[in-house]
């Protein structure tokens, strides 16, 4: 074998390992969680990170860009949220593959992601043990779930879900807002309000507002 043809193999042999690299757009609204997820990844031999965005609409257009195998997405940033932006992504390309990372293990919120096509949901608390390897698993078309987050769906697998309406009057009523104008804001009744709300308390297993407020955000319904 010539000198040559030995380099040109082992250009070869060294592009295609290049090409094993799994691309990683890392999304998030704190820069130091971005700086240490970067960090982490960086010390990969397997793992390029090629972009960051610091919300949904940064991380639609540096995905139309880049193409990244995969995208770290949180879910609570301004503007477009990680969900919407998982959305968008996925209608743009339904193989792309979109790890969502949360803080909290609410099922409702990890539902939606789910539905709408997340390919994990991973919790920021187990970053720093568990993000490498579910990368690594959800590049390979594995879903990924953290036991916290499958242990919510599980329990509330069987409730009626809230409705989009309920959520919304809810979310007045985190705001503070009595029903009359809850039933202005939204163009309803004041007795549709207050049946939205029977309908939340029963759901939520709950006896008053305040309660379901506080039941609502934990379970991700609400930011």
């Amino acid at each position: 074998m010539t000198e040559n043809e030995r380099t040109g193999g082992g250009n070869a042999e060294s592009g295609s390992a290049q090409r094993r690299r799994i691309r990683v757009l890392v999304v998030d609204d704190h820069p130091m969680m971005r700086e240490g997820i970067c960090a982490t990844l960086g010390r990969q031999d397997d793992i390029d990170v090629i972009g960051e965005a610091g919300d949904g609409h940064e991380a639609l257009a540096m995905f139309r860009e880049k193409r990244p195998d995969v995208v770290l997405m949180d879910v609570q940033m301004p503007g477009v949220g990680g969900i919407e932006a998982l959305e968008a992504i996925r209608a743009e390309d339904g193989n792309a593959i979109v790890l969502i990372l949360t803080t909290y293990p609410g099922d409702a919120q990890a539902h939606r992601a789910l539905a709408a096509g997340a390919a994990g949901y991973l919790l920021k608390s187990c970053l720093r043990k568990e993000l490498v390897d579910t990368i690594r698993a959800v590049h390979t078309r594995r879903r990924v779930i953290a036991p916290e987050v499958a242990l919510e769906l599980a329990v509330h697998a069987l409730e009626d879900r809230l409705t989009g309406k309920e959520i919304a009057v809810l979310q007045l009523v985190a705001e503070g807002q009595p029903n009359k104008q809850i039933a202005w804001q939204l163009g309803i009744s004041i007795e549709t309000v207050k049946s939205h709300l029977k309908s939340i308390f029963e759901k939520l297993q709950v006896d008053d507002r305040t309660h379901a407020v506080t039941i609502a955000v934990r379970r991700g319904y609400l930011s």
